[in-house]
């Protein structure tokens, strides 16, 4: 049973790596395989509450990085309703403005580019990812980006 609920929580995470967080980004994965008040955190970006939220993010940061590629989910580990793992991403901004930072935005079209990894924890309740929380390290990415904040 454990190794068969293994799998299967793998499985999800591996679709919503590949179909959220991949190239072939898919909007509807969101419905498919978040829960309703999925919660998605990580360090450059003020936490998503919900589908709607968690959308609206991905949208928006596809708009900003068109080329956004997230790999790794096939050396995720699984124990219990939690799977853990390392992943790498990277894209270059050549979309609109990006104020979702949380230490400033990038103008229009900047051609920064990012590169950054990152270990995320996700929980799957119900055959749902309940939590997607990350420690990733948004300080290169946001170096490589030209932004430092304030100190």
């Amino acid at each position: 049973m454990h190794s068969t609920m293994s799998r299967d929580h793998k499985t999800i995470v591996d679709r919503w790596f590949t179909e959220f967080w991949g190239k072939a980004w898919n909007p509807n994965i969101v419905d498919e395989l978040g829960a309703p008040d999925i919660l998605l955190q990580y360090l450059l970006q003020a936490p998503r509450r919900g589908r709607a939220d968690v959308k609206t993010f991905m949208t928006e940061f596809r708009g900003a990085f068109p080329d956004l590629n997230v790999t790794g989910a096939e050396d995720f580990v699984c124990e219990g309703n939690y799977v853990v793992g390392r992943w790498e991403g990277w894209g270059t901004h050549t979309g609109p403005a990006y104020c979702d930072f949380l230490v400033g935005c990038l103008p229009p079209a900047s051609t920064q580019k990012m590169r950054f990894s990152g270990t995320t924890v996700l929980r799957i309740s119900n055959g749902k990812i309940a939590e997607q929380i990350g420690l990733d390290d948004g300080v290169t990415a946001l170096l490589q980006l030209g932004l430092r904040g304030s100190a």
